[in-house]
């Protein structure tokens, strides 16, 4: 077998000796899969019961002692009741890092992705459960589904090896499918890439469609990949892949962090923990009857002066009822 094949025989065996904890997940053995269909997670995750994850920030920090009459929750423009409120700051987490691991991440962003996962396990409580899944050439692999062993977690990590193309957009859609295995209502997905997306079957946009329809914001560090709101003197943004990575955040709820060194992934690392810690997540149910569509979720919070960061919307039915007095 040729040199260049060696990382990728390395990952298989990685796999097969993962497969028999895994089995019951349809990714974990890391055999090429076609991603997701519209239908399929539509069905999965757009009806029953819809959670809302809500950050609250100020000038000086996050509100943290809101209560739930202090949201209202609209669905296209409708008013919703609040049927669940969760708000406690120690309240365990379910996290996803979904890390790339195509051949344009070798040497220091991969280094500089291990320092990430490395600095959110020492940030973890004992009742947080993480997972890990890596994608690279036409692979979505679950190396370590959700634990709270630290020691396992900071094992899998010493093996990352970059190699082969890059299908960000079909390893995005798998996240509503992974994270569905997390236990707590505190739930989020870390991705870590360069955006240098070129071998995905989806498109950027078909892809944020998938992902928005879960339960889960997704938080991304973009390592060199800049900031979206930069422009050329033409006008022209400068960093295409920053502007797609930066709207896939912005869909789901989470925050895109631009990471050109160690003190930024580090600095990011403590905002994403932050964000999560000091997290509402409000609930409502739909209906089981009704038409499925594309639903816009907004959320407003009576306290001037704040900036509310939540999940833009949902695939489903309606609402199961309008809102009352909480």
């Amino acid at each position: 077998m040729s040199a260049p094949n060696l990382p990728r025989l390395a990952k298989g065996l990685r796999s097969v000796a993962l497969g028999f904890a895994l089995l019951a997940h349809p990714i974990a053995l890391g055999v090429a899969q076609e991603p997701p269909a519209d239908a399929g997670f539509g069905e999965q995750i757009g009806v029953g019961f819809v959670l809302v994850p809500v950050v609250v920030r100020t000038s000086d920090g996050y509100s943290k002692s809101l209560k739930v009459t202090d949201f209202r929750l609209f669905v296209d423009d409708q008013p919703v009741a609040i049927e669940s409120f969760e708000n406690r700051s120690d309240a365990p987490l379910s996290t996803v890092f979904l890390q790339d691991l195509s051949g344009s991440m070798d040497g220091a962003k991969l280094a500089a992705s291990r320092e990430v996962l490395r600095h959110f396990l020492e940030q973890a409580t004992p009742l947080d459960e993480l997972a890990i899944a890596t994608f690279a050439d036409g692979q979505t692999t679950v190396d370590v589904p959700f634990t709270s062993d630290l020691v396992t977690l900071e094992e899998a990590v010493t093996t990352w090896e970059a190699f082969g193309t890059t299908t960000l957009n079909d390893a995005v859609a798998w996240l509503p499918e992974i994270s569905a295995g997390g236990s707590h209502s505190k739930r989020a997905a870390v991705l870590i890439t360069d955006g240098a997306e070129n071998a995905s079957t989806l498109s950027p946009a078909d892809a944020r469609d998938i992902v928005r329809r879960a339960q889960v914001p997704v938080y991304v560090l973009g390592l060199g990949s800049g900031s979206p709101y930069e422009v050329g003197s033409d006008g022209a943004k400068l960093h295409r892949f920053a502007d797609v990575l930066n709207l896939l955040a912005l869909y789901t709820g989470g925050r895109y962090f631009p990471v050109s060194g160690p003190n930024e992934a580090k600095e990011a690392v403590v905002d994403i923990v932050d964000d999560l810690r000091h997290q509402y997540v409000l609930g409502f149910s739909t209906s089981a009857s009704g038409k499925r569509a594309q639903r816009r979720i907004r959320v407003e919070v009576d306290e001037r002066n704040v900036r509310v960061l939540s999940r833009q919307g949902y695939t489903g039915t309606p609402p199961l009822a309008p809102a009352g007095k909480n």
